[in-house]
């Protein structure tokens, strides 16, 4: 026979704190970034220098805020500076980039394909994503999908 203790300890567990359905994953949304310096990237493309433009552009991503409007400048810079770039430049401005720029890069690339300008400019993404993916592989996708911080 039981014995009858009289605990009611475990009455107090609150068992809707373990549904699934309920489960909310906490995100941290501090801005790490106020976007490029547009003037600055502009000056170098008009001097010809793309590919510095290409590393200015992607230096200072406003990753994790949650200015829209300023993500979606820095979306449009980053595209007129990947339309710059002629087909055959395209590996020399990848082969520029160390690896968390080639990620920044991919999750550019991934919001254009979202939000596409205009069909000149998926071809380009195309492009892009083809030689960024031979440098940086699978693993470069996986960690785009799966980071929190959008662009």
């Amino acid at each position: 026979m039981s014995k009858n203790t009289g605990a009611s300890r475990f009455r107090k567990v609150d068992v809707d704190e373990f549904d699934e359905n309920k489960y909310v994953e906490d995100v941290d949304e501090t801005p790490t970034g106020t976007g490029p310096n547009e003037q600055e990237v502009n000056s170098l493309l008009q001097q010809g220098e793309n590919v510095e433009a290409l590393k200015r552009v992607l230096s200072n991503p406003p990753t994790g805020g949650k200015n829209q409007a300023e993500k979606d400048q820095a979306g449009r810079l980053v595209l007129r500076v990947l339309l710059t770039f002629k087909k055959s430049e395209v590996d020399k401005g990848i082969k520029a980039l160390d690896s968390q720029q080639l990620d920044l890069l991919m999750k550019y690339i991934y919001r254009g394909f979202a939000n596409p300008a205009d069909d000149s400019s998926s071809s380009a993404l195309l492009i892009w994503h083809e030689k960024a993916y031979a440098v940086g592989g699978l693993g470069s996708i996986v960690r785009v999908l799966t980071d929190r911080k959008t662009v």
